[in-house]
């Protein structure tokens, strides 16, 4: 096995301290007992994480923004399997242009799509609504979801579902005992591809978000336009420490290999 040089090591800790160090800086800046943004500080305190429950709006923003992330990239799901494996497997006409129409969104700016959603939902009576957020927030994280379950179903080795069908599997078998398993690393990360586009999402939500339905990211941008504290900033460590929670949960428990790389530890 070949051994990174001295300037890919160079290159690797450089790249790793640029993407790192804005989390940093965040984390830092959150814990200053100061009343407006400065580091370094005199001291670490926990004073903004405190203030958070001083603005439940925030809190309620960010159960939205989850129950939304979950939910748009669950529905995601649900078109992006039977499409990945239709594209996968098939050959028909019009199938090219299909797989472009499905992974469209991706080369639209979302400020457009957040200006025609909006004109969309106001004509339909929907403005406003959480099923109208639900709607857009699915058309724009279904080709994260497909992309990578399209590279699971790929991949698939279609031999191991004629064995299952020459033993009698019938169609919903095959896919719940074989087909599913196979992709599952796939569907897995795709899913949670999605539901992190879907809970960052500011550039669209903004013009679709209502008083009621104000997601995380778009409270943020929101109190930052009048307020220079560092409360915004605590609010994103809790959001970071959460993530990192969950990506430990989820590595311990599952593996972040088997999802990133569809491979499990043969250690395990």
């Amino acid at each position: 096995m070949s051994r990174n040089g001295p300037l890919a090591l160079i290159f690797h800790t450089i790249f790793v301290i640029v993407m790192v160090a804005p989390i940093l800086v965040v984390c830092l800046v959150a814990f200053t007992p100061e009343g407006f943004l400065s580091l370094p500080t005199n001291g670490f305190s926990l004073r903004w994480f405190r203030a958070i429950a001083n603005y439940p709006e925030f809190v309620h923003a960010f159960w939205v923004s989850l129950g939304l992330g979950a939910l748009s990239s669950l529905v995601a799901l649900l078109f992006a399997v039977p499409a990945a494996l239709a594209i996968a497997r098939y050959r028909f006409r019009g199938r090219d242009a299909l797989a472009a129409l499905f992974l469209s969104p991706l080369m639209i700016p979302h400020v457009v799509l957040g200006i025609a959603f909006l004109r969309f939902f106001t004509s339909a009576g929907l403005g406003g609504s959480f099923a109208a957020l639900i709607i857009a927030h699915v058309i724009i994280v279904f080709p994260f979801a497909l992309r990578l379950t399209l590279a699971a179903a790929t991949g698939m080795d279609l031999s191991v579902e004629m064995a299952a069908v020459s033993l009698g599997a019938g169609g919903w078998t095959l896919f719940r005992r074989v087909t599913l398993p196979l992709i599952l690393p796939g569907v897995i990360s795709g899913w949670a591809l999605a539901f992190i586009q879907s809970f960052d999402d500011l550039t669209m939500t903004v013009f679709l978000a209502a008083p009621g339905t104000e997601t995380l990211p778009v409270r943020m941008f929101l109190y930052i336009q009048d307020n220079i504290d560092p409360l915004v900033t605590s609010v994103s460590a809790c959001v970071i420490a959460i993530t990192m929670t969950a990506l430990i949960l989820l590595d311990r428990f599952y593996g972040l290999d088997r999802v990133l790389a569809g491979k499990g530890d043969t250690g395990r």
